[in-house]
């Protein structure tokens, strides 16, 4: 598996501004072939809320490290239940440094800030693990890969074969995008309702599949595209970090021509190779 990623703000924004945030578990180059498992949390911050870019990052790097050390962290029950409290938990301290930090540079919180704190910062979710294993082919072993996927809002996964979409999680139609996804909050401790909302999933890749894991702009995009292989197509010309300016460039040149809604763009590209 070749795994890369590629993080981009809104137009009009810094890259410091984006409330858009990946992380992918072990951390190797992009172009390093993995043959152990991994996991990613791919989180869209809620910008009407407090400090959405710092809940995204930290929401994604819990979430990758959880499926990395639980493989049935991604399955409906006590296991997704027991990563949302001890998620929630980090908050508070991280809040608390924060805060701190702010009174050292002589920028003290103001008022309406802890106004805002007080409700908590919101974010989507969509977190992957991957695991390889052997699967029996015309009497050989093949080589197969077993993911498993939990998804709170609309960011999505788009499984990929021979270049054509075999299926979308957790939203199938452009129509199902709207305004109010569900959203996993810094201070929600009903985790038992977090997991209720949380929608879970399995599929098998094999040699030359791809899984594509995006924020919801640019999922809108590729469902609603007229000509979706083309689109595909368009996608996978990025693929690898040197590919970041050129990846903002077209993803400018989609807004200006309003096929793209200008927003923060994360996106996760992973490539299953045989052996």
């Amino acid at each position: 598996m070749y795994v890369t990623h590629l993080v981009a703000p809104k137009k009009g924004s810094t890259a410091a501004e984006c409330e858009d945030a990946v992380a992918v578990l072990p951390e190797h180059p992009h172009d390093h072939m993995l043959r152990e498992p991994f996991a990613a949390g791919v989180c869209d911050g809620a910008t009407e809320s407090a400090l959405a870019k710092d809940w995204a990052r930290l929401l994604s790097r819990a979430a990758a490290e959880h499926a990395m050390a639980l493989p049935d962290a991604l399955t409906r029950g006590t296991a997704f239940e027991r990563f949302a409290v001890s998620v929630v938990a980090r908050w508070e301290p991280w809040l608390a440094d924060y805060t701190l930090a702010r009174q050292a540079e002589g920028r003290p919180l103001k008022w309406y800030e802890h106004t805002k704190l007080a409700e908590g910062a919101y974010a989507t979710l969509l977190t992957v693990r991957v695991d390889p294993e052997d699967s029996a082919h015309n009497g050989e072993a093949a080589p197969s890969w077993q993911w498993r996927a939990a998804a709170l809002g609309d960011s999505c996964l788009f499984h990929l074969r021979d270049d054509q979409p075999i299926q979308t999680f957790p939203v199938s139609t452009v129509e199902e995008f709207g305004t109010t996804p569900d959203l996993f909050g810094s201070r929600n401790r009903d985790a038992e309702l977090l997991a209720d909302r949380t929608r879970f999933t399995v599929g098998t890749c094999r040699p030359g599949d791809r899984l594509l894991l995006m924020t919801d702009a640019l999922a809108a995009w590729l469902m609603s595209a007229p000509d979706q292989a083309n689109a595909v197509e368009q996608l996978l010309e990025y693929a690898g970090p040197d590919d970041l300016d050129d990846f903002n460039n077209w993803l400018n040149g989609l807004r200006d021509s309003g096929q793209l809604r200008n927003d923060d763009v994360a996106f996760v590209r992973i490539d299953f190779e045989g052996r």
